[in-house]
């Protein structure tokens, strides 16, 4: 089904509604992870590349998908939070993940939603981990934007500038998507430790990029 899908956005991949196909797919595919929203996006990258669309449409409309899917996961996690600690975290043993789960990500939340971004499935669930563990949403929304702009300006641009080489090599793309995130998130814990290291102790919370949750 996903190899009939596939053949479907390529063929498809040079018609201005292909758009509208890289806002949903990027959207469902951050809430229900089986849709390939960055093989949408590469395609988008590729027919750019051949003049049929605009690579900064292509950028916009993944980012904006995968921004609106973000926060339909954390919204879920938000308000489903008690009937989902009932049935995924029940008992002393799941009490205890999710607590471990709150720590890494007020602890550095924001690198790491930077790097989920680059990993099926791992959004999803820190996404929505997010959202059960009740962290602010005014610190969601800011990372998330900049997880989201990086995460379709990789795709976009790969797809953009090496055309058909990654299209049906979706393996090597990720580990290049992957060690791109990881780069990332390295510089961005970097900066972090070294302005922690050199501020004064009221001013630690705000540096990390995250207010305590009350």
């Amino acid at each position: 089904m996903i190899s009939d899908l596939l053949d479907l956005l390529e063929s498809a991949s040079t018609s201005p509604w292909f758009y509208v196909a890289i806002f949903f797919i990027a959207l469902f595919d951050s809430v229900i992870p089986v849709v390939p929203s960055e093989t949408t996006v590469i395609l988008g990258g590729i027919a750019a590349g051949q003049g049929k669309l605009f690579i900064v449409f292509v950028i916009l409309l993944g980012a904006a998908g995968a921004f609106a899917g973000d926060n339909l996961a954390y919204q879920l996690g938000s308000r489903a939070s008690g009937f989902l600690r009932r049935r995924l975290f029940s008992g002393e043993k799941g009490e205890q993940r999710l607590a471990r789960a709150a720590d890494q990500i007020e602890k550095r939340g924001g690198p790491l939603l930077i790097t989920a971004r680059f990993i099926p499935g791992g959004r999803t669930a820190l996404t929505a981990s997010s959202g059960i563990t009740h962290q602010p949403l005014d610190w969601f929304v800011k990372w998330d934007i900049v997880a989201c702009v990086l995460w379709a300006t990789y795709a976009g641009v790969l797809g953009f500038i090496f055309g058909d080489r990654f299209k049906d090599d979706h393996t090597t793309a990720f580990y290049l998507a992957f060690g791109a995130a990881l780069g990332i998130t390295v510089l961005i814990e970097a900066v972090r430790w070294v302005r922690h290291r050199n501020a004064p102790p009221d001013t630690v919370d705000d540096i990390a990029g995250h207010q305590p949750v009350d």
